[in-house]
C-alpha cells in the first residue's frame, strides 16, 4: 500500500500562486508515475499532470500548460504541483495519486482508473 497525504491548499487571487505538496509512504519503491487531478464543484474529475517517478518527464493539462509545472524530489518521496497564474477556473479540490503500472505513453497517466492510490484532496480556491 501507499499513502499520500497532499498540502498546500488555500484561498489566493486570481494571477496569484501555490504550492501543492504530496508525500508518500509505505511502499513507495513500487510507484511508477504520480499526477495531480482536480474536481471543481459540479464537474467530473479532471486530470492536471502527471511525472515519472525514474525520470522526471512529465505531462500537462492543455488548461494547464504553461502555468502549472509538477515536480519531485525522490529523497522525501514528495511530489509538487507548483501553480501560477491561477484564474477562477482553477478552483478545486485537488488530489495526489501514485500508480505503479508499466504502460508508455503519456495518455495511459491522464486517466484516474489508471492509478491505484489517492490522496485525501485539497481545496484550492481562486477569487475573481
Amino acid at each position: 500500500q501507499v499513502q499520500l497525504v497532499e498540502s498546500g491548499g488555500g484561498l489566493v487571487q486570481t494571477g496569484g500562486s501555490l504550492r501543492l505538496s504530496c508525500e508518500a509512504s509505505g511502499r513507495t519503491f513500487s510507484m511508477t508515475n504520480m499526477g495531480w487531478f482536480r474536481r471543481a464543484p459540479g464537474k467530473e474529475r479532471e486530470f492536471v499532470s502527471t511525472i515519472k517517478w525514474s525520470t522526471g518527464s512529465t505531462y500537462y493539462a492543455d488548461s494547464v500548460r504553461g502555468r502549472f509545472a509538477i515536480s519531485r524530489d525522490s529523497a522525501k518521496n514528495t511530489v509538487y504541483l507548483q501553480m501560477n497564474s491561477l484564474k477562477p477556473e482553477d478552483t478545486a479540490v485537488y488530489y495526489c495519486a501514485a500508480t505503479g503500472a508499466g504502460a508508455s505513453g503519456a495518455y495511459y497517466y491522464t486517466l484516474p482508473y489508471n492509478y491505484n492510490y489517492w490522496g485525501q484532496g485539497t481545496q484550492v480556491t481562486v477569487s475573481s
